[in-house]
């Protein structure tokens, strides 16, 4: 089931004077609806939209609320209406198709609500009517100021604003006032009679009136009579007597609570003693403990000075290191260059040096070649020399030359 929240009225869930009202106004717009396509902007619970279709010839409830929709569809389903889940300010239905449109107590809980009147008269046929209602923000004002603001409504009108708001947008503006009546009724029992009614013949006046009406157009109206609903619920005197017996038991109720709380006031005393007496005691610990706190944060702020004086000298130690490490940095620079320049001509007379002691090398390796052929020509030289010095042995040692140089004959050998 739906939940009453005493914005969106569920019928049998709320009392008799605020069902009044709300049914009221779906009453004095279904004069307006006989034979023709409404659209109910806002239509809540459905039972709205129900009452139009009695004299209309097709209705489209439109509520943003998809649960509102499903218990419309429930509880007030009807061949001649139709719930739409939609906002009241967009409702995606097609320009122009309805002769009227109503929106009662819809356009205080928008903070865009002049959208909602652009919106109305884009569904209107050039013809229709548009027909809303707002709470008189003075009178409730007024009758709230011990509950404070409705947390419901965006935006409340005066009567002069919600009459400046509308004819900005309809060029045709018949303004109405809502008001609870007390009346007195002469009704023949047992039987249904006419009504012959007579009221007051006195001005309504806008600053009092609980609630604004207005019938809107886009062409100019017929009339606009004044109307009265006078349900058999609405007995005034017998209301206020229940309402009176309510107050009754609700100060009943709360006499019991006072004395209740009488009782138990000199426990809360001797509390409220007892509570006092720790909380001095506690004011004395949080002093001493502010005084401990204050001595640390002086002592905090010796340390930070010191700190301070201390990274300033390290800054400057930084900095003299950083210009001895240039100058460090700029003499091994130059000492690196002349290393280079050192290694690269160590290396070119190295590399000389190892050219000039290669060709020594083969110099030398060509000496032993000759010294080795001139041994091996000397050593050839010394055998032939003594084969030679044998063959002169032996020739010397023959008969034969013996013989001739006995006889003056052949060579004379001479040893060595």
């Amino acid at each position: 089931m739906a939940e009453f929240t005493g914005e969106r009225v569920i019928p049998g869930q709320v009392d008799a004077d605020l069902w009044n009202e709300h049914y009221a106004r779906y009453l004095f717009a279904s004069r307006l609806a006989r034979g023709k396509r409404v659209a109910d902007l806002g239509s809540g619970s459905g039972y709205g939209s129900a009452a139009l279709a009695d004299t209309a010839v097709h209705v489209t409830g439109v509520e943003v609320s998809a649960q509102a929709v499903e218990y419309a569809s429930a509880h007030y389903a009807s061949s001649k209406v139709d719930y739409v889940c939609a906002s009241a300010t967009d409702t995606g239905l097609p320009k122009s198709a309805f002769d009227l449109v109503v929106a009662f107590e819809v356009i205080e809980h928008l903070a865009n609500w002049s959208d909602l009147l652009r919106e109305a008269k884009r569904l209107l046929t050039p013809g229709g009517q548009f027909v809303v209602s707002t709470p008189n923000r003075d009178y409730y004002a007024e009758s709230r100021r011990l509950a404070g603001p409705n947390p419901f409504h965006e935006h409340e009108f005066s009567y002069e604003e919600f009459d400046s708001a509308l004819r900005e947008i309809f060029p045709y503006v018949s303004l109405f006032v809502q008001n609870h009546s007390a009346a007195v009724v002469f009704q023949p029992l047992g039987k249904t009679a006419g009504v012959d009614m007579r009221m007051e013949k006195a001005a309504a006046q806008a600053e009092g009136a609980h609630f604004f009406l207005a019938v809107c157009a886009l062409s100019p109206q017929i009339g606009s009579p004044s109307f009265v609903y006078l349900p058999t619920a609405a007995n005034v005197l017998r209301e206020r007597e229940h309402h009176i017996q309510k107050l009754e038991s609700e100060l009943t109720q709360k006499t019991a609570w006072l004395e209740q709380n009488i009782a138990g006031h000199a426990e809360l005393v001797t509390a409220h003693q007892h509570l006092k007496t720790e909380l001095e005691s506690r004011n004395r610990w949080a002093e001493d403990l502010n005084e401990q706190l204050k001595a640390v944060g002086q002592r905090v702020v010796a340390l930070q000075e010191e700190v301070a004086a201390e990274q300033a000298a390290a800054r400057q130690t930084v900095v003299q290191y950083e210009s001895k490490i240039v100058e460090l940095e700029a003499d091994v620079t130059a000492r690196t260059e002349w290393a280079m320049k050192t290694e690269k001509r160590l290396t070119a007379d190295l590399q000389a040096k190892l050219r000039e002691l290669s060709d020594c090398v083969e110099l030398l390796h060509e000496t032993e070649r000759r010294v080795e052929e001139r041994t091996q020509w000397a050593l050839s030289l010394e055998s032939q020399r003594l084969a030679l010095e044998a063959a002169l042995g032996a020739v010397r040692g023959s008969r034969w030359y013996k013989l001739g140089r006995s006889f003056g004959l052949g060579p004379e050998v001479q040893p060595k």
